[in-house]
């Protein structure tokens, strides 16, 4: 199991304390600095059967200044999207959690932190 955080993200910390409190075994990524490559947010976006806008913050600085809330949300806009996370990952959602069983989820509650812990 791995969690993308950013450590200043109340609900990142929330995330992994809960983690921390069950035992869980996992690895942290400070997906600030250890940047994903659009590859990394494919095999994420496959394992969550989410699109990148469906993870996209788009009411950051970044994605305003970048106009993503005009840009499309189809199959033909995917890698333009893909490619704005990979270069201002400070717009990809967070925590994400990876299970174990190759899925992942939006860890922004504790019971979508329960509910990777069970899978």
């Amino acid at each position: 199991m791995e969690i993308w955080i950013n450590p200043a993200c109340s609900k990142c910390r929330s995330a992994v304390n809960l983690l921390d409190a069950v035992g869980a075994e996992y690895t942290v990524r400070r997906y600030l600095e250890d940047v994903p490559s659009p590859d990394e947010i494919r095999g994420v976006l496959d394992r969550l059967g989410l699109e990148p806008w469906d993870i996209t913050r788009t009411q950051e600085a970044e994605a305003k200044d970048l106009g993503l809330k005009e840009w499309p949300r189809e199959a033909g806009s995917r890698e333009r999207w893909i490619s704005a996370l990979a270069g201002h990952p400070k717009l990809i959602q967070r925590p994400i959690i990876t299970a174990d069983d190759g899925t992942a989820v939006v860890a922004r509650t504790d019971e979508a932190v329960r509910d990777a812990l069970g899978r």
